[in-house]
């Protein structure tokens, strides 16, 4: 659903492996062997590659302030235990981190993930705070508080939810909505 440009470097590895899954329909093109052939899967690579998946989606979760039910960050840091990067420095005496077996998804991710802590982008990777569809997007506002991967689609459904909620008198439905506070004239009396 993300409207905007893929995340910077890196992280737009990320951003695919993450939006693999289409959480509204439930269609993982992890399925379809174009699908794994983005990532150089091989089937039987695939379970790995969708705990991965969403040990990631949780961190992006987390990025944005929010938590999926049985869902953890700390599932991403058991995983890329098991990928070694190593420093490599070039000619000019520039070192970087790199994987050390390149050919596995999972070290990828770790040298993406590495070289976006080290820049600060990290934390901009971010998964929508909406329950039906949390797809993961690049956080490109000023201040880094956008909730939603597209303010016309499900940014809209959320305000809509609470303008109903609002209007039926009854709390909003989805955590992290809240209704406005009325602003009040201080020359009325």
């Amino acid at each position: 659903m993300n409207d905007k440009a893929l995340a910077p470097g890196g992280l737009a590895l990320v951003e695919a492996l993450v939006n693999t899954l289409d959480v509204e329909t439930g269609a993982d093109t992890l399925d379809t062997a174009d699908g794994r052939a983005a990532f150089g899967l091989a089937e039987p690579d695939v379970p790995a590659a969708r705990e991965l998946r969403e040990a990631l989606r949780a961190a992006c979760l987390a990025h944005a302030g929010h938590r999926a039910p049985g869902s953890s960050p700390a599932a991403l840091d058991r995983l890329l235990a098991d990928a070694p990067l190593l420093v490599t420095v070039a000619d000019d005496g520039t070192a970087a981190l790199r994987p050390a077996a390149p050919d596995r998804l999972v070290s990828r991710i770790a040298e993406a993930l590495a070289a976006a802590a080290a820049s600060g982008t990290w934390a901009r990777l971010k998964a929508c705070e909406a329950e039906d569809c949390r797809w993961a997007y690049y956080d490109r506002s000023p201040g880094g508080r956008r909730r939603w991967c597209s303010m016309s689609v499900c940014g809209a459904r959320a305000k809509m939810r609470t303008y109903r909620a609002r209007g039926r008198g009854a709390a909003p439905s989805e955590p992290g909505l809240r209704p406005e506070p009325r602003a009040s004239n201080a020359g009325e009396a």
